[in-house]
């Protein structure tokens, strides 16, 4: 009984241990200190013959400049050409060349094709510049010549080769991310048109059948006092139908949404709906951009909307101000007191999020509040 929550223990530590291990391997700057290291540790091969051939640098003073050479690998996604002159440095004093394949290989990493063959050509030409012009740099220069040429050039040209290799094979991971991206948005935007054209069928259908049942009624109740409210009742079904057309069916052809000179029209048929608005706009209002305009219009809608369905016959304030580079748009209307058995408004609950999210699309912010007596929409726009 007691060795199962040993088991169990062990087996939590081995898969903590299992993810640690994976994040820091896929962690770039990981990958980066272990480059660092790894040429480090090769380097420190070399620091007897350091010792033997350089007098002014002791074994442990090799070893610190040979430590903050590599530590210039910890930038080569940034800058390659750090470790690049570093490790030119280090052929010049040293006779050190591991760094520079390191460097080779950083700058046809991240640099690409060009890059990496100018670094090579440039690796090769000081070197060959230090075996001819610089006194005593190699004390058996056809030798030493040899030596570089058939061993130390193919190895940094193979470094940068596969450098270039990696560069490109990068590419075409990334392209590949692109082309399934855009194939996953082509398919969200197909099923967006498919959902629309739902919506516009079945919509459609019932807004055409609610025009038709009223305008029969108002024809029936033409001489009684209801006449005029099934007339408007049938307009609104009707306009209802048509910006049902044109924001699914005609959206490319020509813009749905009216700018900031619709408002007074929206408050009177809001008015007429039974619920007055008050409307006070500034007269700097009017030179927004027309993207603007529209989140204005559908910010006061979406307002009047809600009031309506759930503070019918409530005087709703609509206050736009122009303050400074911001503006700020305030809707409040009163709450109505509860009515026992009434019917709750018919609502998804989406609109402060859809109104919300055009806001914040355009930099700017939005809040909702309801108080004991009142309810409250506040947005803020950069007037741009």
């Amino acid at each position: 009984m007691r060795v199962q929550p040993l088991v169990s223990a062990y087996h939590r530590w081995v898969a903590s241990g299992r993810r640690l291990t994976e994040s820091w391997a896929g962690s770039p700057r990981a990958l980066d200190v272990l480059t660092a290291l790894s040429c480090l540790g090769l380097m420190a091969l070399d620091l007897p013959g350091l010792a033997a051939t350089d007098n002014s640098l002791s074994g442990p003073a090799a070893a610190v400049v040979l430590a903050v050479g590599c530590t210039s690998l910890l930038v080569r996604r940034r800058t390659p050409w750090i470790s690049y002159v570093a490790a030119l440095l280090f052929i010049g004093w040293l006779h050190e060349l591991t760094l520079i394949q390191f460097a080779l290989y950083s700058v046809g990493r991240y640099r690409g094709r060009r890059a990496a063959v100018l670094a090579t050509i440039g690796y090769v030409g000081f070197a060959l510049l230090l075996f001819s012009c610089v006194p005593g740099w190699a004390a058996d220069k056809a030798e030493t010549l040899s030596g570089f040429l058939g061993l130390f050039v193919p190895i940094g040209v193979l470094a940068a080769a596969v450098g270039i290799a990696a560069y490109r094979h990068d590419l075409v991971g990334e392209l590949t991310a692109r082309r399934a991206e855009s194939a996953v948005l082509q398919a969200v935007q197909q099923e967006r048109t498919s959902v629309a054209r739902d919506v516009h069928d079945f919509v459609g259908r019932e807004l055409t059948l609610l025009t038709v049942r009223s305008e029969v009624l108002s024809v029936r109740a033409r001489e009684t006092t209801h006449g005029p409210d099934f007339e408007e009742l049938a307009d609104t079904a009707r306009r209802a139908h048509l910006v049902l057309n044109e924001i699914i069916v005609q959206r490319g052809e020509r813009a749905a949404t009216p700018g900031v000179d619709g408002l007074p029209a929206l408050a009177e048929e809001s008015g007429r709906a039974g619920s007055p608005v008050r409307l006070a706009m500034d007269r700097e209002v009017r030179g927004l951009s027309p993207l603007r305009q529209a989140a204005v219009y559908r910010v006061v809608q979406e307002c009047l909307t809600n009031a309506a369905k759930h503070a019918h016959g409530e005087t709703i304030h609509v206050s736009i101000a122009a303050d400074g580079p911001q503006l700020r748009i305030a809707v409040r209307n009163a709450l109505p007191a509860r009515t026992p058995g009434r019917r709750a408004p018919v609502s998804a609950g989406s609109g402060t999020a859809s109104m919300s999210e055009r806001v914040r699309s355009l930099g700017g912010t939005l809040t909702a509040r309801r108080t004991q007596d009142a309810y409250e929409v506040v947005a803020t726009l950069p007037r741009g």
